[in-house]
């Protein structure tokens, strides 16, 4: 296991754990998102405003390809497990992790839902993203965390202590 690929919704704390995971498993953290906004010098919602929705997932799908580090936390975006290809790729260079979290709660941490930078389609909401994505995250997983109540510092304790027992 050298990476750590955190793969879950928008708002259920891949890139805030992410970077607390790498202190504690002394390694380096790097979020996908900001490869992408670096890439494209835009944000992602602006990105998708801009270039829409079909050329974001290019973009993203691409970023994902190139990914090259080796002892990382990566925090992918929550769209990552469109694309079975990347995240075989991050599968053969380390451990896939789920932080999963009810959609309620989701929900909640999302109040800047149209600036974020959630790729959805027209008319989607972030229950039917929910739905539809979470088989696909469940799938890609080797290790499901379920962080429903906790703190950032105890859902990193657990994902840490999952590590651990998968090694």
């Amino acid at each position: 296991m050298n990476n750590v690929i955190l793969i879950g919704m928008p708002g259920c704390g891949k890139s805030s754990e992410g970077v607390l995971l790498a202190k504690v498993l002394k390694k380096s953290f790097v979020d996908t998102d900001l490869l992408i906004q670096k890439c494209e010098g835009m944000t992602l919602q602006e990105i998708i405003d801009i270039r829409g929705n079909a050329y974001f997932r290019d973009v993203e799908k691409e970023i994902l390809l190139q990914f090259e580090g080796d002892n990382y936390v990566v925090a992918t975006g929550g769209s990552a497990v469109y694309y079975p290809e990347a995240m075989e790729k991050f599968r053969q260079g380390g451990i896939v992790v789920y932080i999963r979290l009810p959609v309620d709660t989701i929900i909640k941490r999302l109040s800047n839902i149209k600036t974020r930078g959630i790729s959805l389609a027209p008319g989607q909401t972030i229950e039917s993203l929910y739905k539809e994505r979470i088989p696909l995250y469940e799938k890609e997983a080797d290790i499901i965390v379920d962080a429903e109540g906790l703190e950032i510092e105890e859902s990193v304790a657990k994902i840490a202590e999952a590590l651990k027992q998968n090694a």
